[in-house]
């Protein structure tokens, strides 16, 4: 299933995270999970969030660069090798994958990927 993510570029310094989380907490806007991967001086916040437009909103009025970025989820199972099996049925010609993360529950996972060809790519899981 496609989703839309919200990707925050953020300078890597005290209170950015916060500021960031207070944003969208005080526009009622949920982060459901995220990712966040940063190098000494900058930060790639990714998130699935329950209102990615009003995020992207506030967040460029607070100064923060924002982009949406199409993803596809993927509900998957808490059973040993299921990523392995999930993994296989993508080929390498087909997309490489570019970034992934999840979203954990009880049933098991969905799992966000982003592949630079998502329609091949929910062909290939029969999504």
């Amino acid at each position: 299933m496609r989703m839309n993510q919200i990707s925050v570029f953020i300078e890597n310094k005290e209170g950015n995270l916060l500021t960031v989380s207070k944003i969208l907490k005080d526009n009622n806007i949920d982060i459901r999970t995220l990712s966040l991967a940063d190098t000494s001086e900058y930060g790639m916040l990714r998130m699935i969030v329950s209102d990615e437009e009003l995020a992207k909103k506030v967040l460029k009025e607070a100064g923060f660069p924002v982009s949406i970025t199409p993803v596809i989820a993927v509900r998957t199972n808490n059973k040993v090798g299921y990523m392995h099996d999930l993994l296989e049925k993508i080929p390498a010609e087909i997309a490489n994958i570019e970034y992934m993360y999840t979203l954990p529950s009880d049933e098991g996972s969905v799992l966000i990927l982003k592949v630079a060809n998502p329609d091949k790519v929910e062909e290939a899981l029969g999504n």
